[in-house]
């Protein structure tokens, strides 16, 4: 008790040098929080990006021709056929779970209630792809029963419930899409981010009653063992040119298809983050040696200034042991308490941040953020302040075991 009084007695007759050594080290570990946590805050809101549809999808959309092929002229619009879906089942053994879109806008009415919304029809595996959400008394998603009997059922979005329904169970009521009647039997929970509603009915039903030429402009699919950038690029060769073939265009027409992977997508992105977390940690480092540098100088002109203090103790019979033990928790005490405040202080502006940014996307309709969730993995911070405290005693060690060598008569006659 008698040492922490007089350590505590040192530091108040010391508060600038106490102050320089403390920002020293809180400075480091507060810095290196709010740098983390920016890094992993970037990556999470991009990669939440991803979460509209699963990471493994590939989405196909037909273009216009820029090149000629076997007698056809360039400019040509394409769109896809059952043959272009049958020629991927077929011919593509990454691709699973395929699914064409039929996408119309059409006016949805329920009661005195109506609107345009965009209205898909699909396979049941759209759900799957896109991640669709229901809750526990939303009802469910299409399925193959539908896909058979060609069924005139619909699944509805909460932008569309909240517009028709007003508050309203819509469950198994009719709404009239283009004077046709469907049963509603599900609502997707998921938030949209763009458009004002979507609806989604069987792929078959939709071929029948709104799409009598039979083509549609996008298909999409789950796809397995792509795990390389490599990998995917050449799927994505392979891809075109198996639809190529029925389509008739040019494989290399950089015009006639255009594909959306979105597992190439996810590693290019992850890649690019991977860089920007090593930076991190490299600023990081470098900062925690400032911190370091900081504190092994000011412990050193400390001791420095307390070498006739050290020769007087000894002279009077103290032990080197006990003049190097309070110097060295002087040093523990004051590393410790400054890292802990600049944590503190660098988890709470970053849970100030992840509050507002929480607000944010609550507001925001589309759900869409690039930052998001800025957390630190505590073990860094908690390694970087015992960095830091290590710093301390090995600073504070070093001279004052040279220190406590000297004899009492030399040391108290040091003039600093």
């Amino acid at each position: 008790m008698d040492i922490l009084q007089e350590i505590w007695s040192g530091l108040k007759r010391n508060k600038l040098r106490t102050i320089l050594t403390g920002l020293s080290v809180s400075w480091g570990i507060f810095i290196l929080i709010i740098l983390m946590g920016a890094g992993n805050g970037l990556r999470n809101g991009v990669t939440s990006n991803f979460s509209d549809r699963s990471t493994n999808t590939v989405q196909l959309w037909p273009g216009r021709t820029s090149l000629p092929y076997k007698g056809y002229q360039s400019g040509r619009s394409l769109s896809f056929t059952e043959k272009e879906l049958k020629k991927v089942e077929l011919g593509v053994a990454e691709a699973i779970n395929e699914t064409p879109i039929v996408d119309k806008h059409l006016n949805i009415s329920y009661k005195n209630e109506y609107g345009t919304y965009s209205v898909k029809g699909v396979l049941p595996h759209y759900e799957n792809i896109f991640n669709l959400e229901f809750e526990a008394d939303g009802g469910r998603f299409i399925n193959e029963t539908d896909i058979r009997g060609t069924r005139k059922v619909i699944v509805i979005d909460k932008k569309i419930q909240d517009v028709l329904f007003k508050g309203e169970s819509p469950m198994g009521k009719f709404v009239k899409v283009d004077q046709v009647m469907f049963q509603v039997v599900g609502v997707n929970s998921k938030k949209e981010r763009w458009g004002d509603g979507t609806a989604y009915i069987p792929y078959s039903t939709a071929q029948m009653v709104f799409n009598p030429n039979k083509k549609f402009y996008s298909m999409a699919m789950i796809v397995e063992g792509l795990e390389t950038k490599e990998a995917n690029e050449e799927f994505n060769d392979r891809l075109k040119e198996n639809v190529s073939q029925t389509m008739l265009f040019d494989p290399k027409d950089a015009q006639a298809l255009w594909i959306n992977n979105s597992q190439q997508d996810y590693l290019q992105t992850m890649n690019i983050f991977n860089g920007i977390s090593f930076f991190v940690l490299v600023i990081g480092i470098f900062t925690l040696i400032a911190g370091v540098v900081g504190v092994s100088n000011i412990m050193l002109v400390t001791v420095k200034e307390r070498t006739r203090e050290i020769g007087i103790r000894k002279a009077i019979g103290a032990p080197p042991a006990q003049i190097l033990f309070t110097i060295i928790l002087e040093s523990i005490l004051i590393t410790a308490l400054f890292g802990y405040m600049g944590m503190m202080a660098g988890i709470g502006i970053t849970e100030v941040v992840n509050m507002v940014l929480e607000q944010s996307a609550a507001a925001n309709p589309s759900g869409m953020s690039v930052f998001k969730n800025p957390t630190v993995n505590l073990n860094y911070v908690y390694f970087s302040t015992m960095i830091m405290i290590v710093a301390g005693i090995i600073a504070g060690y070093m001279p004052a075991r040279k220190a406590v060598k000297i004899k009492p008569i030399e040391a108290m006659r040091d003039d600093n």
